[in-house]
This record gives structure tokens, C-alpha cells and sequence, in this order.
């Protein structure tokens, strides 16, 4: 590495420490990005010439407003909503909405800069975005979710557009919110634009298999790491962390591709099922009656449930962490290693920390990240934009073909980039520098905007 090159690197990290005070989640997203760069930076000169980096760190526009809203017992609450429109270079500005009383403006930062690379990698023309809202619609009635989402689609609707910001669900946003939404901002601007948002219901604009892309996107992500290194899911013992719509369909296709998953979790605590996690109770606890992982240790004689504790203390040769940000630490991925993991792919957006990183270096074992490995939900929204714009609809069969495709095709475009810049197998460094050479080259095209 070039010193004066690393010296522009760390500049540019201590201008987003100082602009971005508090918002520790999008340091460390910026911070990993940035860690590949170097040498990038040291082929090409015009982006530090342009200041190129700079530009992407810096969202293209931020929105924070207020979302007043009613209860069933006519209690008035205030949320806060959120869109971070953070890049345009390749395409409309395309990423989830996340509705958690986690969720403040350092979260949605981390979350549409990483955005920003996953739809790049993705070879769709799709910028990166993200949004949200502290509003937990946990507990409650489909009355007041329908409230709070009219009362923040209101204010949303203005910034939104098929050729200018296309939203989708995240953690909290599935069908139902997606619903709202899109009614809502179908009344306020009497227009049925279908490619507005994505992840409508099949009914209504809705793409087949966009329910399961980010979960099967993942595994076959997972396939093909493996095939590289001459092995297969078949045969394979996997954990996957979480229960909601990443983790189900996971697990759905690890068990398709011949892998048996053993463990899931939620926030109480994980379940482990020797013979496999039975699917259809997995779906009917968790997506029917949106209850407690516990439930279903008590219907399954061959499961058992631990309260709290750590779903990656069962033994696995794949894990897959697919609930929230930094659920692995690094103490957990001393465990995995100990017990003979091999192979870790994200599911959630940045589920493992710079300390588990280290370790599965150090330990060998191979590493997907999660801008690479679970890009397959953003991908098939494209699709389904696709077949918005065309006044289309596919078949499940050539949809999954479609998403199949890009992921395969996102893996061998990471691995190549790795070999490419002198890190073969790494596929953090192969993620970051392919994202970031499409997105440089867009940005330098349009000129200083």
C-alpha cells in the first residue's frame, strides 16, 4: 500500500467520524469499505484527484420527519420516519424500509451505504437508498399499523418515484405494511404506479419468489462458494440465526440444496431439531401466528428450545446469520471455528463484527458478506420493477432461474475481482472493489453533482 494513499484512506475516515458523530453502525460500515480501497485508490489516481470516495460516503439526500399517528384507544403517538437517499449514480435510488424502535439515522446510514454496493454488485441499474421508522409494529392491531403507515407514507410520498426512489420491506415491513403503503400513496397521487414500490402482494403488482429471494439468494450463494472449493450443501449440517422471511426461506433452500439446518432463533432464544427444522410448523409459528421460536420446541418432540444463550454454540459446518446487524461477535466466532465451521455467509446486513471477520480469516474459514451474499432480495425487486414496467408477469420457475443467475454470477464477479487485486478467496475485498468500481465509474460520467 502506498503511504500516501493509506494516509487519504484514514483522512477520509476521520471526516466521517467527525461529520457522522454517534452513528457508530455507518463508522463501521464506511470503516470496512474503505479497508479494500487502498488499492484501488493506487491504480487509479483520477478518484482521489475527484475525490470520488468522498462523494460516496456523503448520502446524495437525507429526510428525518415526524410521524404522528392514533391508537385503537385514541392514544396519539410520534414516531420518526427516515429515508436516506444515498446514491443515483446507477438508478433510481432502490432499499427497504425498516420499521424497529432501533432504528435512528446511523442505522439507516449504514444500511443505504451498503445498499449502495449490494445493488451495484447486482448488475441491475438501481442506486442505493434506505428508510424506516422507530415505530415497533409488534403487538399491534392491523388498524393501527394501517394508521402509521398512511400517516408516514403522507409524508414520504413527495420523495418517491419509479424513476426516483422505489422502496421495499426490511425487518417489520412484509406484505401487509407494503399494503398500506401503496394505498396510500395511491390516493394522495391518483396514480397506480406499480413500480413505486416493491414487494406488493401477487394480486397487485407482486413478482413471484420475492418473498424468498433473500433467503434462497443466500444459499445459492453458499452453493456456489462451495462448488469453487470442490464441495456442495449436500450432506451439510447449517445454523441460520433469526426466523423471520430471510431465515425461512433459507432454510427452505438449504434443505432443497441437500444441506439439513439443525438450529434458528429469534429474540428469546433458539431452537436446535437434530432431524432438521421442520418447515411448515417453522411457518406456521413464526408467519401465522407470529409467535415465540419456543412454540415450536413444544409441537416438535425432537426439538428442544434454550432461552437466551448463543445459536452458534450448536455445532455447524455453514452458518448462516440472518437476524440483525453484529449478532456474531468475535468471541462467538472463536466458538463456530472451534467446532468446525467452515463456511459463514451473512443473510442479514452486516450480522458479524470486524472482530468475527478477523477470526474467520485467522481460522480459514471462508466468508460471504452480506452485500454480496444476500443481494438476492434487491435483485428480484428489480425484477419485479421489471415486470412492473412491461405490464409482465413471470413464472415462479424463471423468476428463481433469473435470481439463480445474478447470484452465481455476483459470486464469480466477487471471487474474479479478489484474484484480480491480489487477495484470492476474498471475497470482502472482491464485494467492496467490484461495487465500488461501478458506482466510481457512474459518478465520474455524470460529472460533479
Amino acid at each position: 500500500m502506498n503511504t500516501d494513499v493509506s494516509a487519504v484512506v484514514e483522512r477520509i475516515y476521520g471526516d466521517v467520524l467527525r461529520r457522522n458523530r454517534g452513528e457508530t453502525e455507518f463508522h463501521q460500515a464506511v470503516r470496512e469499505v474503505l479497508d479494500s480501497l487502498a488499492i484501488v485508490l493506487a491504480r487509479h489516481r483520477e478518484f482521489l484527484e475527484m475525490k470520488t470516495v468522498e462523494r460516496i460516503c456523503e448520502p446524495e439526500r437525507q429526510v428525518i420527519f415526524r410521524v404522528p399517528w392514533q391508537d385503537d384507544r385514541g392514544e396519539v403517538h410520534i414516531d420518526r420516519g427516515f429515508r436516506v437517499e444515498f446514491n443515483s449514480a446507477l438508478g433510481p435510488y432502490k432499499g427497504g424500509l425498516r420499521f424497529h424502535p432501533s432504528v435512528d439515522l446511523g442505522i439507516v446510514k449504514f444500511l443505504g451505504f451498503e445498499q449502495v454496493f449490494k445493488n451495484a454488485l447486482t448488475g441491475m441499474p438501481i442506486g442505493g437508498g434506505k428508510g424506516g421508522s422507530d415505530f415497533d409494529p409488534k403487538g399491534r392491531s392491523d388498524a393501527e399499523v394501517m394508521r402509521f403507515c398512511q400517516s408516514f407514507m403522507t409524508e414520504l410520498y413527495r420523495h418517491l418515484g419509479e424513476y426516483t426512489d422505489v422502496p421495499a420491506g426490511d425487518i417489520g415491513v412484509g406484505a401487509r405494511e407494503i399494503g398500506y403503503l401503496f394505498g396510500q400513496y395511491k390516493r394522495i397521487t391518483n396514480r397506480y404506479e406499480s413500480g413505486v414500490i416493491t414487494g406488493k402482494g401477487l394480486g397487485w403488482g407482486g413478482a413471484l419468489v420475492r418473498t424468498e429471494a433473500t433467503g434462497y439468494g443466500a444459499a445459492f450463494f453458499a452453493e456456489a462458494m462451495m462448488e469453487e472449493a470442490g464441495e456442495s450443501l449436500d450432506g451439510k449440517r447449517v445454523t441460520v440465526s433469526g426466523s423471520g422471511n430471510v431465515a425461512v426461506y433459507g432454510i427452505e433452500k438449504v434443505h432443497q440444496l441437500g444441506g439439513t439446518v439443525v438450529a434458528c432463533s429469534d429474540s428469546s432464544g433458539h431452537v436446535v431439531d437434530e432431524k432438521g427444522i421442520d418447515l411448515d410448523v417453522l411457518k406456521q409459528v413464526k408467519e401465522v401466528e407470529r409467535a415465540r421460536i419456543e412454540a415450536y420446541a413444544d409441537r416438535v418432540p425432537s426439538a428442544s428450545f434454550v432461552e437466551g444463550g448463543s445459536i452458534w454454540d450448536v455445532p455447524c459446518d455453514v452458518a448462516v446469520p440472518s437476524a440483525t446487524q453484529n449478532e456474531l461477535d468475535g468471541a462467538a466466532a472463536a466458538v463456530l471455528a472451534r467446532n468446525g465451521c467452515r463456511y459463514v455467509v451473512e443473510g442479514a446486513n452486516m450480522p458479524c463484527t470486524p472482530d468475527a471477520v478477523r477470526v474467520f480469516r485467522e481460522a480459514g474459514i471462508a466468508f460471504a458478506p452480506g452485500k454480496a451474499a444476500n443481494a438476492g432480495g434487491v435483485a428480484t425487486s428489480a425484477l419485479e420493477m421489471q415486470q412492473n414496467a412491461s405490464r409482465d408477469r413471470w413464472t415462479f420457475e424463471h423468476t428463481e432461474a433469473r435470481l439463480e443467475e445474478i447470484m452465481r454470477g455476483i459470486h464469480a464477479r466477487c471471487s474474479a475481482t479478489a484474484e484480480e487485486y491480489g487477495s484470492p478467496g476474498d471475497l470482502v475485498l472482491g464485494a467492496n472493489v467490484a461495487g465500488f468500481l461501478d458506482v466510481a465509474e457512474a459518478v465520474h460520467a455524470h460529472g460533479l453533482v
